[in-house]
């Protein structure tokens, strides 16, 4: 997910963003545990992406003020 895509969405929009790669990410922790991972660099993505996600909010926060 690229840095332009999450500046053009709302707040509403970004806190379910956030909440839905938060889910992603419980999911691949727990298919890694299992073993049934396929793609391990997929959890440091979906880290990056909240990082992003994060990032975004708290800028618009400020911004806001």
């Amino acid at each position: 997910m690229k840095v332009t895509e999450i500046r053009k969405l709302s707040a509403q929009e970004l806190d379910s963003k956030l909440a839905d790669l938060k889910k992603d990410l419980f999911n691949l922790r727990l298919q890694h545990a299992t073993n049934q991972l396929d793609n391990p660099i997929r959890i440091a993505e979906v880290k990056k992406d909240i990082a992003r996600v994060k990032t975004i909010i708290r800028e618009q926060q400020l911004a806001g003020r």
